[in-house]
């Protein structure tokens, strides 16, 4: 049995609550042993420091096997210029973290704000190109005389093809586990989204996209970012594999787990060529926090997807059979009446869920 150095970011608001949850069902979940070691970061570490991601915790990260994550951030706690601390968005700019993956899968029809949708009827991943685009203006942008702001957009051939690649690999992944009886049947295929009719930046994004297309067995396909929020929602069953730009991923993946539930139901990875990091879609939630009742799915699906990474990365069958363990746990605990927590129409306590899952992983 493998073993993985593991570390962990709690996190503020409800991220503490819910990475406890995570830590549960990956314990009972088995598989490979997994060492923890906790590192301040965040808004209260600022608070605390000065600092919200000290130097230390950037190194620790970049060492270990992976990093679990809890969301970081209160809204009373700015910058002089009045944006959000945001040290989870900085980890992915210093340890190159380019691919943003964010799964959507619906585990229950309830869920679905849309009629007629049942568990895995939605099911695509979201994949953003997340140290370019927009957020590369991140400390940057130029603001003159209190009268004009200036942020810019930044698209590389180099860094638009490895997010292309990333996005053809990951498509044939889940055209195999289609095939194996893994996952259900659709068209395996790759959508470019963008605003190539308006902005140079994104007309290029297109072209190198097609290049490396071009190059591949996957069919893909294209659709302006606008017209993208309205096909999510009449027609979210018809696609696979998405990618785009950071802004607009950050804002459509927002849009994609409102299919599912909410960003409680939300995982996600940002993943590098040698380091990655997994955390819940959602924020912090500080007007909810240590009243029980926050939804640690996301949290554990994220762990989920840190299990099945490191299995993949090290030819750990153990890792990723227990990352299939926690999915599946998931999928028989909500499909329960009254299961899950408020945020999804159910009656559990944060620790109720967590503990449900756990005992369903467990082999």
């Amino acid at each position: 049995m493998k073993t993985y150095d593991i570390a962990v970011l709690p996190g503020d608001g409800i991220a503490p609550d819910v990475i406890v949850e995570a830590r549960r069902v990956l314990a009972a979940a088995g598989g490979p042993t997994l060492r923890y070691t906790e590192y301040p970061c965040g808004a209260n570490c600022y608070l605390e420091t000065g600092d919200p991601l000290p130097e230390a915790t950037v190194e620790a990260c970049r060492s270990a096997d992976a990093v679990l994550l809890g969301a970081m951030g209160l809204p009373d706690v700015r910058w002089p210029d009045g944006t959000e601390m945001r040290p989870q968005v900085d980890l992915r700019f210093l340890l190159d973290l380019y691919a943003g993956v964010r799964p959507i899968y619906l585990y229950a029809e309830h869920h679905c704000p849309l009629k007629g949708y049942g568990a895995g009827d939605i099911d695509f991943v979201l994949l953003r190109e997340s140290v370019e685009g927009l957020f590369a203006s991140m400390n940057g942008g130029i603001q003159l005389r209190d009268e004009t702001a200036v942020d810019s957009m930044v698209i590389t051939r180099s860094g638009t093809e490895r997010i292309a690649r990333y996005a053809f690999e990951l498509a044939r992944d889940r055209r195999a586990e289609r095939a194996d009886g893994l996952r259900g049947e659709r068209d395996t295929h790759v959508t470019c989204v963008d605003k190539a009719n308006v902005f140079k930046s994104m007309a290029f994004f297109r072209h190198v996209f097609d290049g490396v297309a071009a190059d591949t067995d996957i069919a893909a396909d294209h659709a302006y970012v606008d017209a993208m929020s309205l096909y999510m929602v009449r027609r979210p069953e018809t696609y696979d594999v998405m990618v785009t730009e950071n802004m607009y991923g950050d804002i459509l993946s927002d849009l994609g787990a409102g299919l599912i539930g909410g960003l409680g139901m939300a995982p996600s990875g940002d993943i590098g060529e040698d380091a990655a990091v997994f955390q819940p879609s959602h924020g912090t939630a500080p007007d909810i926090a240590g009243q029980g009742i926050a939804n640690p799915t996301g949290t554990i699906l994220s762990a989920a997807m840190m299990l099945r990474w490191l299995g993949h990365r090290h030819d750990d069958d153990e890792a990723v059979a227990a990352a299939s363990r926690i999915d599946a746990a998931v999928t028989d605990v909500l499909a329960k009446e009254g299961s899950g927590t408020p945020d999804i129409g159910g009656t559990m306590k944060t620790h109720e869920l967590g503990r449900a899952i756990a005992t369903s992983a467990a082999p």
